[in-house]
């Protein structure tokens, strides 16, 4: 196999040692951390330094793409995006913003920045982009009478919907349902999905307790409007150490990533979360190990789930494929076939949360696929990737009553028709064979980078392009972040220490060329 070629950007000077650490204020907020104010590592040649990539001639995706990343500041951000953000700031909190960006000149993996620069985008609007900047059959899709019709006339789905709602939710979600999931429940976020599907898990809890098609009693009609049992039950859904499953109020308490995301928040506090198994990568070099770990994992789950006289009931577990945002943690099929199997011997109803996982980047269409669970999850929720949300159940969990689950809108048809869209683009395309395809490629090459630069990164891991890889502290992460968007790549960070790639389905191996090569660059500036 021919060697991958490495870019050819000139070498840190010793007087730009400390050009990513220069101190200073951003955008205007005399609270925001400092960005990038030097480019040593930068190109301001543009595609020049890229065309001698090892794929640059695979077939294209996305047509009119640049061939490579290009920087013309001197500094990151530039003047203008500082203004922008300044801007900006007077009205809204822009303190975690990294760029601003000018969606007219973006272009498929390619994003650009107000001051022209043009970034390879491995992070996506945080993992949300399926088919790159300024898709073309998206733009297509945004011109139909259809979608017309859906913005000028937007419906309360739960009380008025159209007459093509139906239509629109089997060619879109329901034709890529999970396994044994025929109901979708529409909804607007990932949050929300979440908090949504624990309302149904809640109230499938209490009509099993009090006979199915039992009448709600008068008392707990009473006691409920006082926010007091038993109408208002000590209920409680489990969830996992280093998981995230949004910022609501529901959903905040089984997030366990970030102490500021929770701080200062009333929570559930009977909710309780248990340990996500910590592996050892590579996964085949740590089998043992590893084994003995979900072992362990499996057992004080178990014994969160058992009933307790003095306990609160877990109704349902949630957990994610991959912990996402809690830095890519991964587990095996074999440790989620058995978590399946204790929910059922438990009587705990099983929610998937495929919000950042799921439609194709893993290299299945839902994550969970790669489980082979013998009994499917009961909930699945969705967002991020599929530019809508919502989460897939069995009949069971509609509610016994309307407006129980229920909002004014109840999803929006014009993501469900964008959804649509994306999904004939995924089919025609075969996007998810090209994520596991790439992703594999990916791989292969972070490893032998990682083997070729030992305790600069480590860990590398993912299914198909869902990838990440290890810093030595956190402090290391955010220079490497800061040094890879000063190259024109852009990425993001997760977990304590670690580097999270999430790129659109149309990524491809010449794509993966110009990260890899500037992964190295960075590693050889360490």
């Amino acid at each position: 196999m021919a060697q991958r070629l490495i870019l050819r950007l000139p070498l840190k000077s010793a007087t730009t040692t400390n050009a990513f650490r220069v101190p200073g204020r951003v955008a205007g907020h005399p609270n925001r951390a400092p960005l990038l104010f030097s480019r040593p590592f930068a190109t301001s040649v543009g595609t020049g330094d890229y065309l001698s990539r090892k794929h640059s001639d695979q077939k294209d995706f996305v047509h009119g793409e640049p061939s490579g990343p290009k920087i013309l500041t001197g500094t990151i951000p530039g003047p203008k995006t500082k203004a922008g953000l300044q801007n900006l700031d007077s009205l809204q909190d822009t303190r975690a913003a990294t760029m601003m960006t000018d969606l007219d000149k973006s272009i498929g993996n390619y994003v650009v920045d107000l001051d022209g620069n043009t970034y390879l985008d491995l992070f996506c609007q945080i993992a949300s982009l399926p088919l790159g900047y300024n898709s073309k059959a998206l733009i297509d899709a945004a011109k139909s009478s259809e979608m017309i019709q859906m913005l000028v006339n937007r419906p309360a789905l739960g009380v008025q919907p159209h007459s093509t709602w139906a239509k629109t939710l089997e060619d879109s979600f329901m034709s890529v349902a999970p396994k044994g999931l025929t109901q979708v429940f529409t909804a607007m976020c990932g949050s929300c999905s979440n908090e949504t599907a624990y309302k149904a898990a809640f109230m499938y809890y209490q009509r099993n307790k009090r006979g199915f098609n039992s009448e709600i009693s008068n008392e707990d009609l009473s006691t409920c409007m006082k926010n007091s049992g038993p109408g208002s039950p000590d209920l409680a859904i489990m969830s996992f150490e280093g998981g995230f499953h949004g910022r609501l109020f529901g959903s905040l308490s089984t997030t366990h990533t970030k102490a500021l995301h929770k701080v200062d928040i009333p929570a559930f506090s009977n909710w309780v979360a248990s340990p996500f198994p910590n592996l050892k990568y590579p996964l085949d070099k740590h089998q043992a190990e590893n084994d003995k770990e979900e072992a362990r994992c499996l057992a004080i789950a178990e014994d969160k789930m058992r009933p307790k006289s003095s306990g609160t009931p877990i109704v349902a577990l949630i957990v994610e494929p991959i912990q996402s945002e809690g830095g890519d943690n991964h587990a095996s099929p074999k440790f989620f076939q058995e978590l399946r199997n204790l929910t059922k011997k438990h009587g705990v109803l099983m929610i998937v949360d495929e919000v950042q996982t799921g439609v194709g980047p893993t290299g299945d269409f839902w994550a969970h696929e790669a489980w082979n669970l013998t009994t499917p999850p009961d909930i699945v929720t969705f967002s991020k990737k599929f530019q809508a949300a919502g989460w897939y159940h069995r009949p069971e969990l509609r509610t016994n009553a309307p407006y129980r689950n229920f909002n004014t809108w109840m999803g929006d048809p014009i993501r469900a028709l964008q959804a649509k869209t994306i999904l004939h683009e995924i089919k025609k395309n075969d996007l998810v064979g090209n994520a596991k395809e790439t992703g594999a490629y990916l791989k292969k090459e972070l490893s032998t980078i990682e083997n070729k630069y030992p305790g600069t990164i480590s860990a590398v891991r993912g299914r198909g392009t869902f990838m990440a890889f290890d810093l030595p502290t956190p402090e290391t992460r955010d220079k490497f972040v800061t040094k890879l968007r000063a190259l024109g790549v852009n990425t993001g960070g997760c977990g304590p220490h670690s580097i999270r790639l999430r790129p659109m389905l149309v990524f491809q191996k010449k794509h993966a060329d110009i990260f890899l090569d500037a992964v190295e660059k960075v590693c050889k500036s360490a």
